[in-house]
C-alpha cells in the first residue's frame, strides 16, 4: 500500500470516491442477500408442497383420491403462498 490513500491511488487518492464505492459494493450485496433469501423462500414453498403430497397415502376411488389431495393442498397451500407472498415482498 502506498500514497497518501493507503490504496495505492486505485480511486485517485478521493476519500469521497472511496466512500462512494464502498457504498455500491454494500448495496450490491444487500440485493443479493435479499435475493438469495427470496430464491430460498420460494424453493422452501415448493418442497413443503411436494413432501406434504408425497406423504398422502391415498386410497379408494378416483374421487376419493383427489379429495385427500385437495386437502392436503387446502392445509399446506396457504403456508407456502406465505411464503412466496413474503419473499416477493422482500425483492420490493
Amino acid at each position: 500500500m502506498e500514497g497518501p490513500g493507503g490504496f495505492g491511488d486505485l480511486f485517485g487518492g478521493d476519500p469521497e470516491e472511496l466512500q462512494r464505492r464502498m457504498a455500491e459494493l454494500a448495496e450490491q450485496m444487500a440485493g443479493q442477500q435479499t435475493l438469495a433469501w427470496a430464491d430460498n423462500a420460494i424453493k422452501l414453498a415448493v418442497e413443503m408442497t411436494v413432501a406434504a403430497v408425497n406423504r398422502v397415502n391415498v386410497q379408494g376411488t378416483t374421487a376419493e383420491q383427489a379429495e385427500q389431495v385437495r386437502s392436503v393442498m387446502a392445509t399446506i397451500f396457504p403456508e407456502a403462498v406465505a411464503l412466496v407472498r413474503e419473499a416477493r415482498q422482500g425483492l420490493r
